[in-house]
């Protein structure tokens, strides 16, 4: 049986991210400022033999791609705390009702 993968198919926009040279360029083009310097710091001074360490590395790095991409996720990242709070509130007493 072959892996699966860990996510769903990549929809269209989003790059490939299977190697390490592939997470870079993803890095260099969609990553925030300073994303790739500090993957390449963090996974220099990672034990290379500790892998589950070095996973958690380039998922976290994936996932900031994944999210660059993502424009449902950009705008609630961009949303103020004040927004945040209002639309927590309103919810809180469309459900107390």
């Amino acid at each position: 049986m072959s892996a699966q993968p860990e996510h769903g198919p990549l929809s269209a926009g989003v790059p490939s991210m299977r190697t390490l040279a592939e997470l870079r360029a993803a890095l260099r083009r969609y990553g925030l400022p300073g994303d790739l310097p500090r993957f390449d710091a963090e996974l220099a001074a990672a034990d290379l033999d500790d892998l589950t360490h070095v996973r958690e590395i380039t998922q976290a790095y994936r996932h900031r791609v994944l999210l660059n991409r993502d424009q449902a996720a950009a705008t609630a990242i961009a949303r103020s705390t004040g927004e945040t709070d209002a639309e927590l509130r309103r919810k809180m007493s469309e459900t107390s009702r």
